[in-house]
């Protein structure tokens, strides 16, 4: 059976569809979503086998995994997540917004999503479905990227064109409006100072990291 090719608004979230979101992801489901930067797909953290399924779509193994995930505010962070006095102030200046914190993850994070690296990406993207969905949920979402199989552009923006590539492989794909080309800004705050890993569509000069 072909994905539910679901319109929601971006600025106004409908709460019917986005219970019918939840009700998937709780379910098990894989769902590819819109953010304030490219669109994401990902699944409930805290269903291993949503989390398996997901790392055969994107053709990893779990303990490889480079995923990220989306978090509804400063405190949902802490509870994945040890965050310096430091890197809590540069959040809260930052977020919502187009970044990804790479901060050392706490004994709370499902281990399925430990990596060698004991890592974690954080997002709290400025977008009110991917938020509206992980509030309802009361549990971080993963995100990952959706890339195009050609090298021209890397990233689909049309979620008409993710549903024609991933219909068959996900439950749920959602059309929020077109999405960005360029991805968000990881900064690596493993550290007291943050470290530039990706420049993407977050603005960084107000750090200096540029």
């Amino acid at each position: 059976m072909p994905a539910t090719f679901l319109s929601i608004h971006p600025k106004n979230p409908e709460p019917r569809k986005i219970q019918e979101v939840v009700k998937c992801l709780q379910e098990g489901g894989i769902v590819v979503y819109p953010t304030d930067t490219i669109y994401g797909m990902g699944c409930d953290i805290h269903n291993p086998r949503a989390v398996e399924r997901l790392c055969k779509i994107k053709k990893v193994e779990p303990r490889k995994n480079n995923f990220s995930i989306i978090c509804a505010d400063l405190s949902h962070i802490s509870e994945y997540a040890n965050i310096s006095d430091n890197t809590f102030k540069i959040m809260k200046k930052a977020l919502p917004g187009a970044y990804t914190f790479v901060l050392k993850a706490s004994s709370k994070l499902p281990k399925i999503l430990h990596t060698n690296k004991k890592t974690i990406g954080i997002r709290i993207p400025d977008h009110n479905i991917p938020l509206e969905i992980v509030r309802q949920l009361e549990n971080p979402i993963i995100t990952t990227s959706i890339k195009n199989l050609d090298d021209i552009v890397e990233y689909p923006t049309y979620p008409e064109d993710i549903y024609k590539m991933l219909k068959h492989e996900v439950d749920i794909v959602i059309d929020g409006g077109a999405g960005q080309h360029t991805p968000s800004t990881i900064l690596d705050c493993t550290e007291d100072e943050p470290t530039l890993i990706r420049l993407g569509l977050g603005d960084v000069s107000w750090l200096g990291l540029e």
